[in-house]
């Protein structure tokens, strides 16, 4: 349902109303009274998003052209005025095929071609519109024609991964059970309409009788419009600038970003270890960390938000807001007028995506090669002097700027994000930290699900009523790492939250405890919020990844057939989701069918052969099977390879164990709790170990630890009253 919104508030039963929920008009209809703005919408990149392939709007060389690439000639021509590609197919072979729409227009276009199912697979040979040339946007490396790479398979499936963000009112409409798509759209590019909201309400209201007595509603009838809070215009351009996942096919369009879609947070999976981007992250993980976003800088101080293009060139821009001597040789240390003292260069470091397409970081962060001697982060010093080391770098920052740098979240976040023993401080100290960014604190919520303490999990519950939804959202998810009996009577007040992406994580976490371990008064809030979560997950069922989160979720309500038949689904749009072919084991295990789950785990091990994490489970597999010396060798190698995962030391020690290894069992269980100190399973391995070897001295200094930590636990009270503590 999409919210009408009058400036920045709701239109309510006033004489502001409107006599019926507002619907889509076609971007021609704003034309009468926006003649500039429809002019200047029309030079823009979201005009020219996605359009019918004919002579004015494929700009690629299909004049019986060829480009051979990894392994791969493709062949380019008309036919019947038509344009055609000759190139691999998902057989390995190649055939023609007709290309029915254009996919961007600079500085690359690509092309889209129908398949079965109602699908439009994007080509990953594509037009470079700069240097107007055919490239392969994986250059140099091989793509098998049954990876989900290829450009045939799901990761280059337009309906899923591309078209939401160039169409308007974009329904992908996928339909599970046929595993067939009916997409539709109002209007085939990015109209006035993907941002303003739909417009018939906004007409209505200029033809009313209140319009014509002078009655103005600023933006009356519209979900944005001039003049809007700076978060409402982020949260506008967010739904396409953002690395996220959508909520629903539903737009609430509440003003909560987290009601509609899901950002993703500074992970090193995605970012560097600072916060800087890596991936293809986009501009809005990286301008919400900014000192900018929170001085209510927004997208339009900077573009024209008609055009896309700067308002302003060069340091120009950045002089309409900051000092003139931000400009001077006394503060950039290099040439003026030159590539070098433009504060982009240094402010906002760029990095190439789809082969040619340049991007610049939007954090706005001070360079800090301080922080690259010690963790090995990038810095724009010495991406631009690249004869230079970051120490060099370092030392001139120290000269120009004195030896301090202020503080800066990635201080704390950085060292958070090696989970080692430091980690936990830093990662605390960052949640707790209310002044910092949103999706800082919200990273190191996520960072802190892979440190099981005591003090972790005190932290991650102060944090559930915090007032910024993307923290309670990863509080939630990283809660699921820890027993029930931590948080369960205390989530429950979430179900409810204002928020629909915190409620689906709320449900997502009662969903793994028995339904009479849920609270009572809590049952028809959370039957609500499961609803909400069931549907999250059915919306993502096209992707190979969202197969696998309702497979997570039917493994762990225990209906094992359906969370086989979705790590299937999965692994056939991705053969080489290990993820998948992982868990699906451990569900063939918990049915009792170890032979199938034998053989995904040696699949996976074929396909990663340096992944710590599928040798341990191998190994824990194996000995569950009686395959002791199998199961010896892998958890071996799971610790060769370098594991942090503290299961693998004390599983691999207690084996050691059983078979009167004594020294080995030792020896590993110390290289586990140096590694992990406040364990609770390494620390009650070794002292299992010397109550066996009756030596309680020894074990006195890790029985202590578990006093410490859990006291409480029935296990270890024989422990405990046998060394007398």
């Amino acid at each position: 349902m999409m919210m009408i919104i009058v400036g920045c508030g709701q239109v309510g039963e006033s004489e502001n109303s409107f006599s019926k929920e507002s619907t889509f008009v076609g971007s021609v209809s704003c034309k009468s009274c926006h003649e500039s703005a429809y002019q200047d919408w029309q030079k823009s990149d979201h005009f020219l998003a996605m359009q019918p392939a004919n002579d004015s709007t494929v700009l690629g060389d299909f004049n019986n052209t060829s480009f051979t690439a990894d392994g791969v000639t493709n062949s380019f021509f008309k036919k019947d005025g038509k344009f055609f590609i000759n190139t691999q197919g998902d057989d390995g072979r190649n055939h023609d095929y007709e290309v029915l729409y254009v996919f961007g227009y600079f500085p690359l276009q690509q092309y889209l071609i129908a398949f079965s199912g109602g699908r439009l697979q994007s080509t990953r040979v594509s037009w470079d519109s700069r240097d107007k040339k055919w490239f392969h946007q994986y250059a140099g490396r091989v793509v098998h024609h049954a990876d989900w790479l290829h450009w045939t398979g799901n990761s280059q499936n337009w309906n899923t991964m591309c078209a939401s963000c160039h169409s308007t009112d974009l329904q992908k409409n996928y339909d599970e059970q046929t595993d067939a798509y009916n997409t539709t759209w109002k209007e085939i590019n990015v109209s006035c309409e993907s941002c303003h909201g739909p417009g018939s309400s906004h007409i209505e209201y200029i033809n009313s009788k209140q319009y014509a007595k002078g009655k103005r509603i600023e933006n009356a009838g519209l979900y944005y419009g001039r003049d809007t809070i700076s978060q409402l215009q982020l949260n506008t351009c967010a739904a396409c600038h953002a690395r996220k996942s959508d909520v629903a096919p539903d737009l609430m369009r509440s003003g909560e970003i987290m009601d509609d879609l899901i950002p993703q947070v500074l992970s090193n999976e995605l970012y560097f270890a600072d916060g800087q981007i890596m991936e293809e992250d986009y501009e809005y993980g990286s301008f919400t960390q900014s000192k900018m976003f929170h001085q209510n800088v927004r997208c339009s101080s900077c573009h024209n938000p008609h055009t896309g293009k700067l308002r302003l060139s060069g340091n120009n821009l950045c002089l309409s807001c900051h000092k003139p001597e931000y400009n001077k040789v006394t503060h950039h240390f290099h040439t003026p007028e030159t590539e070098a003292a433009q504060c982009i260069n240094c402010h906002m470091v760029a990095r190439t995506y789809m082969g040619v397409d340049h991007r610049r970081d939007h954090s706005f962060r001070i360079p800090r090669p301080d922080q690259s001697v010690q963790y090995g982060t990038p810095n724009a010093c010495t991406g631009c002097h690249t004869d230079q080391l970051d120490k060099w770098a370092a030392e001139s920052v120290k000269k120009w700027y004195g030896p301090q740098r202020k503080y800066h979240f990635s201080d704390d976040l950085i060292p958070g994000s090696l989970l080692n023993e430091q980690s936990e401080m830093h990662l605390v100290k960052l949640l707790r930290d209310t002044t910092q960014p949103e999706i800082a604190r919200a990273t190191a919520a996520y960072y802190l699900g892979n440190i099981q303490t005591h003090t972790t999990v005190k932290a991650l519950l102060e944090m559930l009523q915090d007032q910024k939804a993307l923290v309670r959202y990863h509080v939630l998810r990283s809660l699921e790492n820890f027993p029930p009996e931590h948080w369960r009577m205390k989530v429950s007040l979430l179900l409810t939250d204002k928020v629909r992406a915190v409620r689906i994580a709320a449900a997502d976490l009662y969903h793994r405890l028995p339904a009479d371990a849920i609270p009572a008064d809590s049952k028809e809030a959370y039957a609500k919020a499961d609803a909400e979560n069931l549907g999250f997950l059915h919306y993502q069922t096209d992707f190979a990844v969202g197969n696998v989160m309702m497979a997570d979720y039917q493994m762990q309500g225990n209906v094992y057939p359906e969370a086989i038949r979705y790590y299937q689904r999965a692994l056939k749009m991705d053969s080489l989701m290990n993820y998948a072919r992982m868990n699906l084991a451990a569900t063939y295990n918990a049915v009792g069918k170890n032979k199938e789950a034998l053989e995904m785990l040696q699949q996976a091990a074929s396909i990663d052969a340096f992944n710590d994490h599928v040798f341990y489970s191998l190994g824990l597999l194996q000995y569950e099977m009686g395959l002791l010396p199998a199961a010896m060798e892998n958890f071996q190698k799971a610790v060769n390879l370098g594991s942090v995962n503290p299961g693998v030391y004390y599983n691999y020690g207690l084996a050691l164990q059983s078979q009167g290894q004594w020294k080995q069992a030792e020896e590993i269980l110390l290289r586990g709790i140096a590694l992990h100190p406040q364990a609770a399973n390494i620390n009650y391995g070794l002292v299992y170990l010397y109550m066996q070897q009756q030596l309680p001295q020894k074990a006195m200094k890790y029985a202590q630890v578990l006093k410490g930590i859990d006291p409480g636990n029935p296990e270890y009270q024989e422990l405990f009253r046998n060394l007398g503590i």
